[in-house]
């Protein structure tokens, strides 16, 4: 399909810089038959006894940093660890960098440049390895925010509480899976008291997630591979949910590709842990995933495709339309979305 479908103009404003205090004010916009005009407070509302909700527990590294390579300023931020002691990133200024540099980041990391990739990361080699090298990281990284949410040198502190999902446990993303961002344990246990379980998958997002299809045909676009794992508690919950008539909810798109990445051709779910590079645009086969919990996306990426892909293009574009209308707050720490899935999304 031509990229160019899933183009949209978005005023800038309208880019969220902030999340909504309190979290359940945002707004929440229903896509079904018919568009509704919610808060995510109403989330329990919107759900029936019996569903089942399933979500991200991937918690997120503050892999951002600032320092110096000699005289000259270095930004890095760290995308996929490589070895107990190296870490491939992205460095401004990254054509600088040389293998053999050495790079002061933080208060007292050191590395050096080990190599440089095709895609123009640099591999960063620490003077310390193992959980010593992420101690690190979290007592002196900052949220590795998209380009999109504008922070001064340094970060903001906030971010690291605003941008952690409540129920992220286990450490390995460098994004986060943001339609948990919503959520607050009054508001989940809300949900549990209407008769909502409750599981669990894990899948580490990476930057590749948020890459800029720069291809003209989606045919073309290749996904970065991530990790994870589904707990066979997760796959039994989905197999009693489908047993009395729930419905699968996933809170977000990263649960949604887990799950999909893992279904079987009967709609069960293999647990176990995983790679996956699945990228999901109109015409895929869901099997697994009934409603998508999801943040309103940037135009022409691959989120925005998978949104299209499981509720309708058309419908998704006007969905869309109306968000910019009526003012929604886009992108990470902006409003959501409730997504019932279309059948013929093709």
């Amino acid at each position: 399909m031509k990229v160019d479908l899933f183009d949209f103009e978005l005023p800038e404003e309208l880019v969220a810089q902030r999340p909504v205090e309190p979290r359940e004010a945002a707004r929440l916009l229903v896509v079904g038959d018919r568009l509704l005009d919610r808060r995510v407070g109403d989330l329990p509302e919107l759900l029936e006894p019996g569903d089942l909700l399933v979500l991200n527990d991937s918690r997120v590294l503050p892999t951002r940093f600032w320092g110096r390579r000699g005289a000259v300023e270095v930004e890095a931020t760290l995308v996929e660890p490589a070895a107990e002691d190296a870490w491939w990133a992205l460095a401004r200024p990254g054509r600088r960098l040389r293998p053999g540099d050495r790079v002061e980041l933080g208060r007292d990391l050191v590395a050096e440049v080990a190599a440089k990739d095709a895609e123009g990361r640099v591999l960063l080699r620490f003077d310390r390895a193992g959980e010593e090298l992420l101690a690190a990281i979290r007592a002196q990284g900052a949220m590795p925010l998209p380009p999109y949410i504008r922070r001064p040198k340094g970060g903001d502190p906030r971010d690291l509480r605003d941008y952690q999902p409540i129920q992220a446990r286990v450490e390995g993303s460098v994004a986060a899976p943001t339609a948990s961002l919503h959520l607050t344990e009054a508001l989940l246990d809300r949900i549990a008291v209407r008769g909502v379980e409750r599981a669990f998958v894990t899948l580490h997002v990476g930057l590749g997630t948020f890459a800029p299809v720069k291809v003209e045909d989606t045919a073309e676009h290749r996904m970065h591979v991530e990790y994870g794992a589904i707990p066979a508690a997760t796959a039994e919950a989905i197999e009693r949910a489908r047993a009395r008539g729930g419905r699968v909810v996933a809170i977000g798109t990263t649960v949604l590709r887990a799950l999909e990445s893992r279904a079987r051709e009967d709609g069960r779910v293999e647990p176990g842990n995983f790679a996956t590079d699945l990228f999901v645009t109109p015409g895929f086969r869901f099997r697994v995933v009934d409603r998508l919990w999801t943040n309103f996306h940037l135009p022409r990426s691959t989120l925005f495709m998978l949104v299209c892909a499981f509720s309708g293009l058309e419908r998704m574009r006007a969905a869309y339309a109306h968000a910019i209308a009526e003012r929604y707050r886009f992108f990470s720490y902006g409003d959501a979305c409730l997504l019932d899935r279309r059948e013929e999304a093709a």
